[in-house]
């Protein structure tokens, strides 16, 4: 299964990208860091569009860019609403949590999936993936206790709040994918992959201009500067070559979004070893175990999904 292998390089692509993000946002400018991400990614981007508009240089390669006018970019402008909103919360949530706290959380965008799955086009669960979202919740409560002993409380912290919300919002962008990327025969909208991680790049780029000219410049670049990290370049390659094996995957037929999106949150397993490594984060040992818990759920989803 090829698409299964692309969606497990996209995990560990992904665990390196949440690193290298932590890295760039510590001491430093939310709304900055995250307009510089969007930049290069979209100069990674803007030769490969301009190559398969006029030349034939990439054609029937990989990384042509297909082209269509506003029925299809409508679609696509949708799709940088939903990851950049997501974005800006989990930044935020991000630059003020243990990456050890904010993993496992992420972690549970595939039960969401699932969820979605289920209400909105008509899936209903086994007794296997019942099981991998009754393990998922169990671990997030215990999530919660672990939190506790390093002063977080789940009801009252506004950065756990904006860390779920940009979990609920990944996973409605991952519905969206599958969405975006099935034939027109299956009820979706037939985009070409590279046309929608392309375009969707670049329309984030023009948007974090806008929130950085508006909500930033003026000011917040007194009380929270911004200071230059090459951890930021990082990023942007990281995600960029994760979201590349992620909508080459989708693309080809048989790819089930349920289990690519259950084997990209493993990915927290990268994040998690480089929390403790690089940030001597606390509290190991129970969020470890609250760890082991969710990926048990991520099996039984993965088994119930086969």
């Amino acid at each position: 299964m090829a698409w299964l292998l692309l969606a497990f390089m996209s995990a560990a692509l992904l665990g390196c990208y949440d690193t290298l993000k932590k890295v760039a946002l510590k001491d430093n400018a939310v709304i900055p860091v995250l307009f510089f991400n969007t930049l290069f990614s979209s100069l990674i981007f803007m030769p490969l569009i301009l190559l398969s508009g006029t030349t034939n240089i990439l054609d029937n390669s990989l990384f042509h860019v297909g082209s269509g006018g506003w029925d299809m970019h409508k679609y696509i402008l949708l799709k940088a609403v939903l990851v950049l909103s997501s974005w800006i919360l989990g930044y935020f949530a991000m630059k003020n949590l243990p990456l050890t706290i904010v993993g496992p959380i992420n972690a549970t965008r595939p039960v969401m999936v699932l969820v979605g799955a289920l209400l909105i086009f008509g899936e209903r669960l086994n007794g296997w993936q019942w099981a991998g979202v009754l393990t998922a919740i169990l671990s997030y409560f215990l999530l919660r206790k672990s939190g506790k002993k390093e002063g977080i409380d789940f009801h009252h912290n506004k950065w756990i709040y904006m860390t779920i919300g940009a979990a609920v919002l990944g996973a409605l962008s991952g519905l969206y994918d599958k969405f975006l990327m099935a034939p027109a025969d299956q009820g979706g909208v037939g985009l070409d992959r590279m046309m929608v991680q392309s375009w969707f790049t670049i329309y984030q780029c023009v948007m974090m201009a806008f929130l950085l000219m508006v909500m930033w410049w003026p000011k917040h670049r007194s009380t929270t500067p911004f200071h230059w990290s090459w951890a930021i370049i990082g990023v942007s390659i990281f995600l960029s070559a994760a979201d590349f094996m992620y909508f080459y995957s989708l693309s080809i037929p048989d790819a089930m979004i349920s289990v690519v999106s259950m084997v990209r949150r493993g990915s927290v397993i990268v994040s998690f070893m480089f929390g403790v490594v690089l940030f001597h984060e606390k509290n190991l040992r129970a969020k470890a175990f609250d760890l082991a818990l969710m990926l048990l759920g991520l099996l039984f989803l993965f088994i119930g999904s086969k």
